[in-house]
């Protein structure tokens, strides 16, 4: 019964890490007057194509069957392995991203940086959890992976900090990789 109950936890927060998306945050998408400079939009299509590395890397979301302990657990372990993946791509491809043509750019990247690896320590140790875990009692490896998920939150817009500098702001607005990002509603889990 308990391993059920958090079966069905997990299933919960994946399924409202699945509803998020670019737009969720408060943070206006009214551009400030005038245009993006043509290096501020180049930069924010780096950093957008950077971003959304996450969405490329395939991630197979678990069947949550509790009368299979052993395979929920084994399933589970891979998908926070592949999340762990994801994250590290993505941080890996904003470090490449390079010096931002306006001021505030690079500490916005930086700290979209620093929560991609924060999470994908994040869940590469919750697999670790999961691997661990008694498959027929598989609660604090649940646990663990339902704690990561709750985290995804984080990235309900990804690229908030951007968008408080205005002309970077303006720059996603025009800039073709960020425009592909929102409509491709990219989410952690998308």
């Amino acid at each position: 019964m308990r391993l059920r109950l958090v079966a069905t936890a997990v299933v919960a927060a994946a399924a409202l890490a699945g509803c998020t998306n670019g737009g969720g945050s408060g943070t206006s998408s009214t551009p400030t007057s005038g245009a993006a400079s043509p290096e501020a939009v180049a930069y924010m299509d780096k950093v957008c194509g950077a971003a959304s590395e996450f969405a490329k890397v395939d991630k197979n979301t678990p069947r949550l069957d509790a009368g299979d302990p052993a395979k929920l657990k084994s399933e589970m372990a891979a998908y926070m392995g592949q999340l762990a993946d994801a994250f590290v791509k993505s941080a890996d491809e904003l470090r490449k991203v390079g010096p931002s043509p306006v001021a505030g750019g690079e500490e916005a990247v930086n700290k979209l940086t620093e929560t991609f690896t924060s999470l994908s320590a994040l869940f590469a140790d919750a697999k670790v959890k999961v691997e661990q875990a008694d498959p027929n009692n598989a609660n604090g490896g649940l646990q663990a992976a339902g704690v990561a998920i709750g985290r995804l939150s984080e990235l309900a817009d990804p690229l908030r900090d951007l968008k408080a500098v205005p002309e970077l702001q303006k720059a996603t607005q025009a800039a073709p990789k960020c425009q592909e990002m929102q409509r491709l509603n990219v989410s952690p889990t998308s």
